[in-house]
């Protein structure tokens, strides 16, 4: 009898545990509050027992979770290649708590998905296409560019604005009834634009997370065609922003990998090599885009005298415990040389040989003599795809043309 009784509570605890496991397994959806305004998010959880995996869900893009534990009623997702987390509760089909840095968090709430749910708001005005959106930003930016373009389903829109820095990622949203909301929530953080039509066939375009509601508020989008006839300034070629204060010097840099080693450009390993030097960091969602490229632009031509170099800016805890940016090269696999430059407010004093050095990321494409040949700022990234496979094609065609220039003779006694 007693047998009998053990193997019921055995067998209670673990109907118990299922069934918290079955609270906490689905698709989530609800809301996270970013300085007062409300963002969408989607969090989708699989697995049972232990084996919990977890994703932020953008329109068909995944944010996936480095690790998840649910314990009791005590959910906890780990993002650890951007440090965030979510860290909540999970109650009878409800989750609260926050998402965000040790430093900033956001309230979420959400509540297991139900498939009944439809929208039925009729279609807004149709703005498919390239536009430029006027701006004075403090990189000296004139213009960005808004891509919009309509999904399958009714009302729903995605969209991406390019920027000298990069993209915004990919922004999913629809029509309201009065404004197109856009935006994401993702591992590397939140973004919610409002995109309103007017009557003379311009957009008003409003980032509504700044904090400052006077920037980045009612900007006037326009067609090409439409700036052009204004006489207004396009967008700036990211080849210009950034110079050297004198092009006829090697490129010098001298920082600590990750085991401590300094790693110096007078090394014998970049000895007559072409070398592209990429400034960022692994906070920076521009340079996870850029790290894919790069790892495969070095995987295609190392054998034949590339080289690449990362040097990270971090902020002063992740740069004296660097496990963002382990987790970083562990996500993209990266092969290439990666060094702890200093902190992000150090990136004139760290590079001083650069002119204007303001975006994240910006890659230094030197020569097989050491020099600058090139400079690009800011990165298109998969949410933008043709500014994205028209930088990889101009990308790849530059690093071509610096292999095939020969070896200085000057390289070979250095």
């Amino acid at each position: 009898m007693k047998l009998f009784a053990s193997l019921f509570l055995v067998a209670l605890s673990a109907a118990a545990q299922g069934s918290k496991q079955g609270v906490v397994v689905g698709s989530w959806v609800g809301d996270a509050t970013v300085h007062g305004q409300q963002v969408p998010v989607r969090l989708e959880i699989t697995g049972m027992g232990k084996d919990l995996h977890a994703a932020l869900l953008n329109g068909p893009e995944r944010s996936p979770a480095s690790s998840v534990s649910f314990v009791g009623n005590h959910l906890l997702v780990t993002f650890n290649y951007f440090a965030r987390t979510i860290d909540a509760t999970v109650v009878d089909g409800h989750l609260t708590g926050t998402f965000g840095t040790i430093a900033t968090r956001y309230p979420v709430d959400l509540t297991i998905h139900s498939s009944a749910a439809t929208d039925t708001k009729a279609d807004g005005p149709p703005i498919p296409g390239d536009w430029e959106v006027e701006v004075k930003s403090s990189k000296g930016e004139s213009a960005w560019q808004l891509r919009m373009e309509p999904l399958d389903r009714s009302n729903e829109v995605k969209a991406v604005i390019q920027r000298i820095d990069g993209d915004t990622g990919a922004l999913y949203g629809r029509w309201t009834g009065k404004e197109y909301l856009i935006g994401h929530f993702t591992a590397a953080g939140p973004a919610l634009y409002s995109v309103v039509p007017q009557v003379d066939g311009t957009l008003l375009v409003s980032n509504k997370l700044r904090a400052d509601v006077n920037e980045q508020q009612n900007l006037v989008a326009r067609r090409p065609a439409q700036a052009r006839a204004a006489e207004l300034p396009g967008m700036t070629d990211p080849t210009q922003q950034t110079t050297v204060k004198d092009p006829s010097a090697r490129f010098a840099f001298s920082f600590p990998d990750l085991s401590g080693k300094l790693v110096s450009n007078t090394d014998p390993q970049f000895d007559g090599k072409v070398v592209i030097v990429a400034i960022g960091g692994s906070w920076c969602p521009n340079c996870h885009d850029e790290a894919p490229m790069l790892e495969s632009l070095y995987k295609q031509f190392h054998s034949q005298g590339l080289e690449v170099v990362n040097l990270s800016f971090e902020e002063e805890d992740h740069l004296k415990d660097p496990t963002r940016l382990h987790a970083f090269i562990e996500k993209y696999g990266l092969t290439y040389t990666v060094l702890l430059a200093g902190e992000t407010e150090q990136l004139a004093e760290k590079i001083p040989q650069a002119v204007n050095l303001n975006c994240w990321p910006t890659s230094f494409f030197l020569g097989r003599d050491g020099r600058v040949k090139e400079i690009h700022a800011g990165f298109a990234g998969p949410a933008n795809p043709p500014a994205h496979e028209a930088l990889i094609k101009e990308t790849t065609e530059l690093v071509e043309r610096l292999l095939a220039e020969p070896v200085p003779v000057q390289s070979a006694s250095r």
